[in-house]
């Protein structure tokens, strides 16, 4: 064990590890309740959804083990679950069949951007103040799905939206499930995001919002979702701007996570840049399709994964901790698939208001960058479309720093993302 994740060379223990996995997986577990329940808005079976989602996830948290070595956990992401089914399948009218197939194919890019050696320039040549402006809007489109959920914003013909029944009994059970888990991450209590889902969920027992039928029990069967994805409909000229918004996102999330939590971990070399960072990215893509394969919208990096850092986690032995423990999950599916809208609405809220910090780290000395990132950030909420957020961003930042006679400061990788955004907005 030593010799495969060089635990002495990085300073740890095989403990350590384990404990700093199970740390990872208590801060993300909700992803088992909340996934399945925005994929059930696109048709998807829920039950089917439950297993892809712990079987993508382990399967993600041990190809990033094994593969880099990284404590950093993977799963379904947060944010493009909601493009794949409100967006792509809700707005634009695809099947869920064809959006995995979308998924999928994104995933291929974003292997094959990993192996040619072209995600570095990407990466690098994609501003800061955009990767902040679209992870804000990714959390604020998060926000207004999870209010919508709650049943605190409901729509109006006039205004578009408008403050719903305070009284009702949803909204006032899951306000107050969002005060706890804002109460318990204050506290920094371990798993503050699950816990209070849980303890929203069973406060509805008595008022029968909420059904338990059961802790534990077999796994329920994943054929509705295995292998359904419809790649000839993906591979429509409908379907490009949605295989690129996957792309896109994929590629900034994971890109973000990685910095962000190798940084946190000690693992950055002086440089800046990330040992071993190929690697990663492969385990990012590969958990892509391997997740559109059995079912589920894409996999990504955690940044939840900094808690098990926090913990003293530093290599992939605590990554695949964290897949075993999804894994071991796949037996309390009962929970999972009882648990109500109102009751996973506190958690994407709350993981929102997380997302919209990065706005404070924008340059507001400069309008130029911050301006397309503000435009990009509110654009997603209001168009519900994260592709549509991300095509503005970019088109928006070429064309405002060569009117201002700086276009010396778009980077080529830019320019090539606001042509194929504005190519993508046009054909919308």
């Amino acid at each position: 064990m030593d010799r495969l994740f060089s635990l002495t060379e990085n300073g740890t223990t095989p403990r350590r590890e384990l404990m700093a996995g199970l740390t990872t997986f208590l801060a993300m577990a909700y992803i088992i309740v909340v996934n399945p329940r925005i994929l059930a808005a696109a048709g998807i079976d829920p039950g089917a959804a439950f297993v892809a989602t712990c079987l993508a996830a382990a399967i993600g948290c041990a190809l990033m083990g094994l593969l880099a070595n990284f404590p950093i956990a993977l799963a379904p992401g947060m944010g493009v679950n909601a493009y794949f089914a409100f967006a792509v399948v809700g707005q634009a009218g695809a099947s869920w069949q064809v959006a995995l197939g979308a998924v999928f194919l994104s995933g291929v890019i974003f292997l094959f951007v990993s192996l040619a050696g072209f995600r570095e320039w990407l990466i690098n040549g994609i501003p800061l103040s955009l990767k902040l402006g679209i992870a804000a809007g990714i959390g604020l489109l998060l926000g207004l799905i999870g209010l919508q959920n709650l049943g605190m914003v409901v729509d109006h013909p006039a205004t578009l939206v408008t403050l719903g029944n305070l009284g009702s009994p949803p909204v006032l059970i899951g306000s107050a499930g969002f005060i706890l888990i804002a109460a318990l991450s204050a506290r920094r209590v371990p798993g503050a995001i699950i816990i209070g889902v849980l303890v929203t969920a069973l406060a509805g027992i008595p008022l029968g919002l909420t059904r338990f039928e059961g802790f534990v029990a077999a796994p329920p069967s994943i054929a509705p979702t295995l292998l359904q994805m419809d790649l000839a409909g993906a591979f429509s000229l409908a379907m490009a701007s949605v295989v690129f918004t996957f792309f896109v996102a994929d590629l900034l999330n994971n890109a973000g996570t990685l910095i962000a939590t190798t940084h946190r971990a000690g693992l950055m070399r002086p440089d800046g840049s990330v040992p071993r960072l190929g690697r990663a990215l492969v385990a990012d893509s590969g958990g892509a399709m391997i997740g559109a394969a059995l079912g589920t919208s894409p996999t990504v990096s955690y940044i939840e994964s900094a808690a098990g850092i926090q913990a003293g986690g530093r290599t992939g032995l605590t990554a695949l901790t964290v897949g075993a423990l999804f894994l071991l999950a796949l037996f309390f599916s009962p929970v999972a698939t009882a648990i109500p809208a109102f009751a996973t609405a506190p958690a994407l809220v709350f993981v929102a208001c997380l997302m919209a910090e990065s706005l404070k780290d924008l340059d507001w000395g400069d309008m130029t960058e911050y301006l397309p990132a503000i435009l990009g950030a509110m654009a997603m909420p209001f168009t519900f479309s994260i592709g549509t957020g991300i095509g503005i961003a970019f088109t928006a930042y070429a064309l405002i720093k060569l009117a201002a006679g700086r276009p010396g400061e778009v980077h080529g990788a830019v320019w090539v993302l606001a042509i194929l955004s504005a190519l993508q907005l046009a054909l919308s």
